[in-house]
């Protein structure tokens, strides 16, 4: 199996991420609809390198033999989320590299993180459980994509616990 790094997304990242982005797939559950130009990859690329750089977010991308795999990081001083191509979903690598952030986020002295999700996306509340993120709310009717309202499942990991 290999190893996954997380380092900084950059601008030259923008085509990898775009490929992500515009996967229906892998934008099922997202916060917003697939992307149609890459000019909104862009846009969301130069934000998050931007929000970085100010200390509002910690966002890296996921890398496995030279490829961006995917994105992961921590928003909003302590929301989780991620991102990641279907061709690694069952792989372990969003695992590994979510382990790293849990553990970078525990050694910056973060106490909790949370993470909303989509009450459809079973997958990656499984993989969060597993993490040991546990259930603590939900709410109806909290992002609109395209005609459709989707529900919020939310959820936190104590980092003062150890797994």
């Amino acid at each position: 199996m290999s190893t996954v790094t997380l380092r900084r997304l950059t601008m030259d990242d923008v085509a990898a991420m775009h490929a992500l982005f515009a996967d229906a797939d892998v934008m099922a559950y997202w916060s917003r609809l697939p992307h149609t130009d890459i000019a909104e990859t862009e846009a969301w690329v130069a934000k998050t390198v931007a929000s970085v750089e100010a200390g509002e977010a910690d966002d890296f991308a996921v890398i496995r033999d030279g490829a961006l795999i995917g994105r992961i990081g921590i928003w909003q001083d302590n929301e989780l989320g991620l991102l990641f191509a279907r061709a690694v979903w069952g792989t372990g690598a969003a695992r590994e590299a979510a382990e790293a952030l849990i553990a970078r986020a525990r050694a910056r002295g973060l106490r909790l993180l949370m993470a909303d999700i989509d009450t459809r996306n079973i997958r990656v509340a499984k993989f969060l459980h597993k993490l040991g993120f546990k259930k603590t709310g939900e709410a109806k009717n909290t992002y609109k994509l395209g005609d459709i309202w989707t529900d919020s499942e939310y959820l936190t990991l104590d980092l003062s616990e150890r797994a």
